[in-house]
């Protein structure tokens, strides 16, 4: 049975078939990922998009890496609920901003969605836009109008959430709820450099269908061997939690070594991909997939 942000998966591995049933909840499920990314190639990468007129950041590049990493490796993009498998039909990434309230930050999440063949310019046009919209003072995004209504009878909140939840595990949420929530989302990604900070393995909710969080942390000089050569570069420290339950540790080794390269070299990410590649166990030749 579908639900209405994804598909069931048939003819998978029995052995990840029968690992959710093992591993009911992703903290049981949860590997972590440490990488240490030559921010140098990034930020020369950036001054050269500046100089063009474009405001690129560390942010956009990030995620036009894992998006493109995606395309290519389309398990990525599943999710484990009630211990089925899962092909999302759509891609979208959670982050949390500020807005001004009042002189003070108030913390929001923006949720952006991205088509699988977009170029580092369109996911960068679309983050920016997202960001603005949601530091506009007295402006809701989905997630916050979402919140609000859950919030606006107190003495029903534990009883409205524990509804979702169940909900969400036997039948699916509508789309129009998975639209506002922070917890159903492709990749979760957090930029603690921005308030002067190491990245941390953050957890993934069991909540909702996040199967991959990303901590991105503040810059650090590293001795690295290039070669025969070892020098002094600066580097980007980050954090990955993934659920194990969706692929093996090699499978997410070898995306992340690609992810690397695909950071170390952003000038692939200008064009769109030759070929978007489908999940290939997906039950059905067509599948619809949601952009908004």
């Amino acid at each position: 049975m579908s639900r209405s942000d994804g598909y069931k998966l048939r003819g998978c591995d029995p052995f990840y078939e029968i690992i959710p049933h093992i591993m009911s909840h992703r903290y049981d499920a949860t590997n972590y990922i440490d990488l240490e990314l030559d921010l140098e190639a990034m930020q020369s990468y950036i001054r050269r998009c500046r100089q063009k007129g474009i405001k690129m950041d560390h942010m956009s590049v990030m995620i036009s890496a894992y998006l493109r990493l995606v395309s290519q490796n389309p398990n990525l993009n599943r999710f484990i609920c009630n211990k089925k498998i899962y092909a999302r039909n759509h891609f979208c990434v959670c982050f949390t901003t500020l807005k001004p309230s009042g002189g003070q930050g108030e913390e929001t999440v923006t949720k952006v969605y991205f088509n699988l063949d977009d170029t580092i310019f369109e996911v960068n046009r679309k983050i920016s836009e997202a960001i603005e919209i949601s530091r506009i003072s007295g402006e809701s995004n989905s997630v916050d109008t979402l919140l609000r209504k859950v919030m606006r009878i107190p003495f029903l909140v534990g009883g409205t959430v524990s509804f979702l939840k169940w909900w969400d595990r036997h039948f699916g949420l509508p789309f129009a709820v998975i639209n506002g929530s922070p917890f159903h989302t492709s990749l979760f990604i957090t930029n603690l450099a921005s308030i002067r900070l190491r990245p941390v393995y953050h957890h993934i909710y069991d909540f909702g269908t996040t199967g991959i969080f990303i901590a991105m942390g503040q810059p650090e000089r590293r001795l690295v061997k290039l070669g025969e050569i070892v020098e002094e570069r600066k580097v980007m420290p980050v954090k990955v939690s993934c659920d194990e339950r969706v692929e093996s540790g090699y499978y997410y080794a070898r995306c992340f070594r690609e992810f690397q390269r695909y950071l170390r070299n952003p000038e692939l990410l200008e064009t769109s991909p030759e070929e978007v590649v489908a999940d290939p166990n997906l039950p059905i030749t067509n599948p619809k997939f949601i952009i908004r």
